[in-house]
C-alpha cells in the first residue's frame, strides 16, 4: 500500500487542521492506521491508532481530548483532525499502515511521506 498525506500548514495556537492520508491499492480496509509526528530535532513519537473498522481508537496522552482519529475505507483515506493546537505540536506528520494495533512505529509497515504542521504561539 502507498500512502500519501496532505493538510498540513502554519496555523495559530488555538486553532485546527485536518490531516488526510490517502491510500493506494485494495486492501486498505485490512489495515491498522497510524499517526505520528517527529517534533523538530527529536524522535519520531506515536500520536493515534485506529482498527480495521474504525470501532476502536487510542492516543497518545498528550493529545487526548483534543485530536480524533477517523477512516473511511470507501475512500481509503485516514484523518486526523486536531483541535486546540498548541506550539508543541509542531512536526512533521506521518500517516503508516500495519497489519496489527500497536503504538509502537517499528510495527507499521508502510509509510507516507509526512506533512508539516507548524503552530505558532
Amino acid at each position: 500500500v502507498q500512502l500519501q498525506a496532505s493538510g498540513g500548514g502554519l496555523v495559530q495556537a488555538g486553532g485546527s487542521l485536518r490531516l488526510s492520508c490517502a491510500a493506494s491499492g485494495r486492501t486498505f480496509s485490512s489495515y491498522v492506521m497510524g499517526w505520528f509526528r517527529q517534533p523538530p530535532g527529536k524522535e519520531r513519537e506515536f500520536v493515534a491508532v485506529i482498527n480495521w473498522s474504525g470501532g476502536s481508537t487510542s492516543y497518545d496522552d498528550s493529545v487526548k481530548g483534543r485530536f480524533a482519529i477517523s477512516r473511511d475505507n470507501a475512500k481509503k483515506t485516514v484523518y486526523l483532525q486536531m483541535n486546540s493546537l498548541k506550539p508543541e505540536d509542531t512536526a512533521v506528520y506521518y500517516c503508516a499502515a500495519g497489519t496489527d494495533y500497536y503504538t509502537n512505529a517499528h510495527e507499521f509497515d508502510y509509510w507516507g511521506q509526512g506533512t508539516l504542521v507548524t503552530v505558532s504561539s
